[in-house]
């Protein structure tokens, strides 16, 4: 079953849809050096944390100075794991050493990913030139199938996905899980709650089916 990850929460009432949808994941943004209507000041971000429910693993997304900013940040929100943007498989390293908490480690698909063999989860992304996701623009889903059948890794598929293109994503690159942020809105930060279920329910509709 291919888990679904719903990412970029900033209100309560839309962790709850994300819940109710089926969300296997859910991420909340914080830390981050770009503008984005998605971001949470860290307490905002522990409060949502707090709210999240047994069997749903909190994701804090965040693009910390340094490994150790990383491991510090995601103790003070209380996440499950953290999923950072722009750092070297040698910094997922030292990330992994210095947090108990599971490491995701976000990349571009064009990349070498052979090096990241610490993470606990590779975020496959369409990345801008700051080394962030959340671009809205997919990318060779192909490619993403080579990555999936290469590594031991588990590895989500992200960047551009919607309802709309989830079914065709999760049926070309198999991946473990999908995550989606910009794609089931109905404006920045905030969510579309018919959308999150709709993508849920054609993610996981197809990998039963594949």
């Amino acid at each position: 079953m291919t888990r679904a990850k719903l990412c970029g929460l900033t209100r309560g009432d839309d962790l709850h849809a994300a819940v109710d949808a089926g969300a296997d994941m859910v991420g909340f943004v914080t830390g981050v050096p770009i503008e984005t209507p998605r971001e949470l000041d860290p307490e905002a971000a522990a409060d949502l944390v707090d709210r999240v429910p047994d069997g749903v693993t909190s994701v804090l997304v965040t693009m910390p100075d340094s490994p150790a900013a990383g491991a510090d940040l995601v103790d003070r929100v209380g996440a499950d794991a953290i999923q950072v943007h722009g750092f070297s498989a040698e910094e997922i390293d030292e990330l992994a050493a210095a947090t108990d908490r599971s490491v995701f480690a976000a990349v571009d698909a064009a990349d070498d990913l052979s090096g990241y063999t610490a993470a606990d989860a590779i975020v496959l992304d369409s990345t801008d030139e700051h080394g962030a996701g959340g671009t809205g623009e997919t990318h060779d889903w192909e490619r993403a199938r080579e990555v999936v059948a290469d590594l031991d890794t588990p590895v989500l598929l992200a960047g551009g996905l919607t309802p709309e293109n989830v079914a065709s994503a999760v049926r070309t690159a198999e991946p473990f899980g999908v995550d989606v942020s910009s794609g089931v809105e109905e404006a920045g930060g905030k969510k579309d709650h018919d959308a999150l279920r709709r993508f849920v329910e054609r993610a996981t509709v197809e990998s039963v089916r594949a």
